[in-house]
């Protein structure tokens, strides 16, 4: 499992919109929300090449990026490890807790029941 800062996560969320992509593209589509300087996006792409999270290829000047992992992959694997650490692996006391702060959404009960009824019907 490859281990992301919060940064290094926010650059390879803005490659995943669409790539491969050149280093102008991402810092372009980070310009909108952050406030870094060309030269700290350009570090954090070579941060992700050497984790192994992105490979590049060489077009003239310009490098052209891919990332190594999929979206879904690397958070499925991050969700796991949040409950794995916070709840023991159990995924119960995490819904629960929010349940009891109020802070679950009809749309995500109907989602969670949904989810549930699903997974029961494939057990069968």
């Amino acid at each position: 499992m490859i281990e992301l800062s919060k940064a290094e996560f926010d650059v390879l969320d803005a490659l995943w919109i669409n790539y491969p992509a050149t280093a102008s593209q991402i810092i372009e589509r980070l310009s909108d929300d952050k406030q870094w300087h060309e030269k700290t996006i350009k570090t954090l792409l070579g941060r992700l090449v050497k984790k192994g999270a992105l490979t590049f290829e060489k077009d003239g000047r310009q490098y052209i990026y891919m990332p190594c992992i999929e979206r879904a992959d690397y958070t499925l694997k991050e969700s796991q490890n949040f409950i794995e650490r916070f709840f023991s692996g159990r995924i119960a006391p995490l819904v629960s807790g929010f349940a009891k702060s109020e802070q679950l959404s009809q749309q995500d009960i109907n989602e969670l029941k949904k989810v549930i009824d699903d997974w029961e019907k494939n057990q069968k």
